[in-house]
């Protein structure tokens, strides 16, 4: 028995969840998601919840009830509320400034590196070194976000670099005489 995959989504006020056949939309006030259902599980959606239950008793049924289940919850709460991640810069000179559709970082490269905001997200810097992504798919938020850590990942001699921002750096001492 799936701790997960048993209990039902509850769908809140402003959001409406619509199944055509193996299709799930989830429709609010911020998007819309779709998400294609597996054929292993079966979704229902009745008294302002959608359940999900395995077809079969299969390990992959058994599998893909869960995540379908965290998938569909993932949807509902993108529509109604949206999901953000933080994240901080730390080192001198290290800054970010959104410039029009472009996220500009400065990291202590040579040049300055130019990330194109895609349409699905918003990126909005209040400081010059914290930038918070925000969007309906958890999956592309938590995406991007790892990209643009990857243009510069924490180090964990002077910590320089991006950082989520409870993310802890474990640091090391550095060499001795």
């Amino acid at each position: 028995m799936s701790r997960i995959g048993k209990n039902p989504v509850a769908i809140p006020s402003g959001v409406q969840v619509t199944l055509a056949g193996q299709t799930l939309t989830a429709r609010g006030r911020t998007d819309t998601l779709t998400l294609a259902v597996s054929n292993d599980v079966e979704v229902t959606v009745a008294d302002g919840n959608v359940i999900v239950a395995p077809k079969s008793e299969s390990t992959r049924a058994r599998a893909m009830w869960g995540t379908t289940r965290a998938l569909v919850n993932n949807m509902v709460v993108g529509v109604s509320t949206g999901f953000t991640r933080n994240l901080e810069i730390n080192g001198v000179g290290y800054r970010a400034a959104v410039q029009g559709a472009n996220l500009n970082l400065q990291l202590g490269y040579s040049h300055d590196i130019v990330y194109p905001i895609p349409k699905d997200v918003k990126i909005a810097c209040e400081r010059p070194t914290a930038i918070a992504i925000t969007g309906a798919d958890r999956q592309r938020v938590g995406q991007i976000a790892a990209e643009i850590r990857a243009f510069r990942p924490p180090e964990p001699y002077k910590g320089k670099g991006i950082k989520y921002a409870e993310e802890t750096i474990r640091r090391k001492e550095g060499k001795k005489k």
